[in-house]
């Protein structure tokens, strides 16, 4: 799972890319993108993490998710820190949809941390977790930028999820439902740096 969310999460986007080389290249309408859209995403409670708690019945999983839980309680605080020391954001036209794109893509996310499949909703949670770690990176480069600095991350280790995913996936269809919700998470991940650098582009042009 670790490798596979490597593979097929943020990083593999070619703006987080640019970014994770070089966050002193971001312009302030960028930032203010990063941690707005970000924040409408993963920002609110409940999150994806929360509903994978009330959807998980495996006693294995509830020390991961009571973990998961209380680390995403101090990154929301982090991230709607950020938001506001950032500033609004701002359009890229007149028909700008931006932030209805990303609205439906948290409805999406709390559709499928909600589902009565068991696996997914647990499998949602991995791939968040440990794609975060990647887009953290970015969000603290950015905190100093800024002028403050966040705490350490306390969510759980890499080498915890891909223990408890290995210990999960021992059963087939579980192991498909998780993959499954992993999968999903990524994309809608990798949708949000493609849409980000949408709107770099259509501000590069308008200058």
């Amino acid at each position: 799972m670790v490798d596979y969310v490597a593979e097929h999460g943020s990083a593999s986007v070619r703006y987080f890319q640019e970014i994770a080389s070089g966050v002193e290249s971001l312009s302030g309408p960028e930032t203010a993108d990063i941690a707005h859209f970000l924040c409408v995403l993963h920002g609110r409670h409940p999150g994806v993490v929360d509903h994978a708690a009330t959807k998980t019945a495996d006693e294995a999983a509830r020390t991961w998710l009571v973990e998961a839980i209380e680390g995403f309680t101090a990154e929301r605080a982090f991230l709607t820190k950020l938001t506001v020391v950032a500033g609004p954001i701002s359009g890229v036209g007149v028909d700008d949809q931006s932030n209805a794109a990303v609205m439906a893509q948290r409805k999406a996310l709390d559709m499928l941390s909600q589902s009565d499949r068991n696996g997914c909703a647990i499998g949602a949670s991995f791939a968040l977790v440990l794609d975060w770690f990647a887009i953290r990176g970015i969000l603290e480069k950015m905190a100093i930028r800024l002028g403050f600095e966040s705490r350490a991350a306390i969510l759980p280790s890499p080498e915890a999820t891909e223990s408890l995913n290995t210990i999960l996936s021992g059963n087939k269809p579980i192991e498909r439902a998780i993959n499954f919700g992993a999968d999903q998470v990524l994309t809608q991940h990798r949708g949000l740096w493609q849409l980000m650098e949408a709107r770099r582009n259509a501000r590069s042009l308008a200058e």
